[in-house]
């Protein structure tokens, strides 16, 4: 099963993207623990989109779902913003208090740990960010 949603890349526009990824884990029979972890990466990276990838201007995401037979998830973003590779930051010092961290990269960092494989790749004009999770 493959399916895929262009939309624009908007705050607002989060529950209709969750609502569209939670409809097709639930028809593929994901557990409630990776539906949650699924949701909450497609939050993270949804909202980076939105709010960085064509600043100040707007622009779509792709959002693109697949459940092969195996049982595996994959969630694909696509957008044509500014190129930015997500992966290429070093992950934050989590060890230090919270007032002595840098400000962001929490989102990408819970994304990576709780995703079985995550990638991304700038090609044809698009930054793809790639989220695999074992179900």
């Amino acid at each position: 099963m493959q399916d895929e949603l262009v939309i624009e890349a908007a705050v607002e526009k989060l529950p209709e993207v969750i609502g569209f990824i939670e409809s097709h884990l639930e028809e593929a029979g994901c557990s409630m623990k990776a539906q949650m972890q699924i949701c909450i990466a497609v939050e993270e990276v949804f909202v980076n989109i939105a709010n960085y990838a064509y600043a100040p201007d707007k622009g779509n995401a792709t959002i693109r779902i697949e459940v092969p037979d195996e049982p595996v998830a994959i969630v694909t973003f696509m957008d044509h913003g500014v190129p930015f590779d997500p992966l290429s930051k070093a992950d934050p010092d989590i060890g230090l208090p919270a007032a002595q961290r840098r400000i962001g990269g929490l989102g990408i960092f819970m994304t990576k740990k709780t995703m079985d494989n995550v990638e991304y790749e700038y090609k044809d004009g698009q930054n793809i960010l790639r989220l695999k999770k074992n179900l």
